[in-house]
């Protein structure tokens, strides 16, 4: 029986670690979770936020999902990510949700989604 989702694997390129680190922590607001030795020996970094997490693993011939992304429930992060020079592109076709797209420093496409009232 599926009782959660433990976190969602995300891909990045080689050597990309530390852009990496700087908009999960710096711009989300994410804390960087330590990988066990064994995984960390393959690059890439963890992240989490409450109950999320957030793999990125490293892939050599790493190319961005153009449709696959994570959908993440936020309050109010629109502001943080414009602030911190984050392109947001607004998105009213689900009903009841403020939702809006945007990038990581790798092209990896996040969903943020606000619940309405």
């Amino acid at each position: 029986m599926l009782t959660a989702v433990d976190h969602v694997q995300l891909a990045a390129p080689p050597g990309s670690e530390d852009r990496l680190r700087a908009y999960y922590v710096d711009v989300l607001g994410m804390t960087e979770v330590p990988k066990p030795p064994v995984l960390a020996a393959r690059g890439g970094c963890w992240f989490r936020a409450g109950a999320v997490q957030l793999h990125l693993g490293i892939e050599s011939d790493f190319r961005p999902a153009r449709k696959a992304h994570p959908g993440l429930r936020v309050t109010g992060i629109e502001t943080r990510l414009r602030a911190r020079g984050a392109t947001v592109t607004w998105d009213d076709k689900l009903p009841g949700h403020r939702r809006f797209y945007s990038h990581d420093p790798v092209g990896n496409r996040l969903e943020f989604l606000e619940p309405l009232p």
